[in-house]
């Protein structure tokens, strides 16, 4: 037995992946991926359907298995998934009572503007590392409870159960035995200690989530427990579990302090490896759990930005301005330049280091030269500058400076938009030859669990592909200024501030 299934619950799909462990790292040799159907109901509002969820793991798992071979070649499972979003289900059927709140939605920004108003932040932020927003899970459980009658008398009975996908996975991949989530995931909710690695009753009363209702934590690597014999056809260990920007951090080898990865994906999320003791940001970026496997916990600062990806996606699916994402770098390159036109890809908001839940999409600049290839430029170049502002945050909070960005997800294909990270960023750019990054973390995690890897350490076969800053740095500085200009717009363009 000498393969490891990883399952990765991604925002826009789900995916199962068979890796060998061979010469002690791990190598691909089966894929399956089904896509996940988003649901818009209101402006600000995103979710996903939890029992769709399961149907395609189960069904990916079930694909990746046959083509590996049969279920008595693999050791152990390991899950990675989008962080943050809240499922609610009921323990005696095992079915979602709600739609699963994704971690894009905005719905509890009233719960949290007063929670900030009444001076509740700088005690959540020194207990969890996290700011009070309603992207972490806290606020989104407790508008489940709320929305399904009857759940919260039921939750203290133990009938009704919340948690984030990885915590729903387990429940349903273990036949409802086990209630668990592991410490990167509970770290997002802002309801775990991020010091002593346990829910606190205070924070369980300040949100008003009942802690009966909440999983146990688990470490990242280590065997959970056993999945459904009738799942599978015998039970596999599931042997690790990391959210999914902690499963790149590890899947990228990131495990020393001062390592650093940025995932883009439908978002993007810097993560910054500092060691041993959590460190407390002055810019707003995020404290959290970097992983915590063989007795060791390694803690990161982090940065996110809510539209990477999606902002391509919009191009494509929204305005029709491309008909495939790929089209975006023939189109940006059809230009000299950016013509002035600045994009802030602010659909839901924007994240680290600005923190504007109300802020919307902005695009200034525009001109009777503008055209479809300024707005694809625009969100590419997007994509840069928002890694800077993150990059600069981290500076300003003590972080070395950085030597090489570690860089994966779907949009790293995109060579205009990776080289024009560099310039903008003035650091290289590295992506490794095999991407999925946040699965082979996983992978990782459950091999390490289970035995069969000696350490988390990544011993890639091929050679990384690298991009170097190239451009000026009075040519740097002019663009940076127009989007300081850009994103002061769109903030000013806010709802609240109309």
């Amino acid at each position: 037995m000498s393969l490891i299934l990883a399952i990765d619950q991604g925002t826009t799909s789900t995916r199962a992946i068979a890796f060998e462990v061979r010469d002690q790292d791990l190598h691909p040799v089966a894929v399956s991926q089904i896509e996940l159907a988003q649901h818009f109901p209101k402006s600000g509002r995103v979710e996903h359907d939890a029992a769709e969820i399961w149907t395609a793991t189960l069904q990916t798992c079930r694909e990746v298995v046959r083509k590996a071979g049969g279920v008595a070649r693999f050791a152990a499972i390991g899950i990675t998934n989008q962080r943050e979003t809240a499922v609610i289900w009921d323990a005696l059927t095992g079915e979602p009572l709600h739609r699963a709140i994704v971690w894009q939605d905005r719905r509890t920004a009233d719960v949290t503007a007063r929670l900030t108003a009444e001076g509740h932040e700088p005690m959540v932020q020194a207990a969890t590392g996290l700011i009070l927003d309603p992207y972490f899970s806290a606020t989104k459980f407790a508008w489940l409870l709320d929305a399904v009658p009857g759940s919260r008398e039921r939750a203290a009975k133990g009938e009704v159960k919340l948690g984030t996908i990885d915590a729903w996975l387990i429940w349903k991949l273990t036949g409802g035995r086990v209630h668990a989530t592991d410490a990167t995931n509970a770290s997002r909710t802002a309801l775990m200690d991020l010091k002593t690695v346990e829910w606190r009753d205070d924070l369980c009363a300040l949100f008003d989530v009942p802690r009966e209702a909440l999983p146990i934590i688990v470490p990242c690597a280590g065997v959970i427990s056993e999945t459904d014999p009738a799942l599978f056809g015998r039970p596999l260990p599931i042997a690790g579990s990391a959210g999914d920007q902690q499963s790149a951090l590890v899947g990228h080898g990131a495990l020393k302090a001062g390592d650093a990865k940025i995932t883009y994906g439908t978002g993007a999320f810097l993560v910054a490896n500092v060691g041993a003791e959590p460190v407390a940001s002055t810019r707003r970026l995020l404290g959290t759990l970097g992983y915590q496997a063989d007795g060791q916990t390694a803690y990161a600062l982090e940065g996110s930005i809510f539209s990477a990806g999606s902002a391509i996606q919009w191009l494509r699916d929204g305005v029709k301005l491309i008909s495939e994402s790929r089209q975006s770098e023939a189109m940006a390159q059809e230009l000299p330049d950016n013509g002035g036109v600045y994009m802030v890809p602010g659909f839901t908001g924007l994240g680290a280091p600005w923190w504007e839940p109300e802020a919307r999409g902005t695009v200034v600049g525009l001109t009777r030269d503008s055209g479809p290839a300024h707005f694809v430029r625009a969100a590419l170049e997007a994509l840069a500058y928002q890694t800077r502002d993150l990059l600069d945050a981290l500076a300003q909070d003590g972080a070395p400076p950085l030597k090489t960005l570690k860089v994966d997800g779907g949009v790293t294909a995109n060579s205009f938009a990776m080289q024009f990270v560099a310039d903008i960023c003035k650091v290289e750019v590295e992506r490794p030859a095999f991407q999925e990054m946040t699965a082979l973390g996983a992978a990782r995690l459950a091999a390490l669990g289970v035995g069969l890897l000696p350490d988390l350490e990544a011993r890639p076969a091929e050679a990384p592909a690298c991009w170097k800053p190239r451009m000026g740095q009075a040519e740097r500085e002019r663009l940076l200024s127009g989007w300081r200009r850009a994103v002061k717009a769109a903030i000013i363009a806010a709802p609240d501030r109309a």
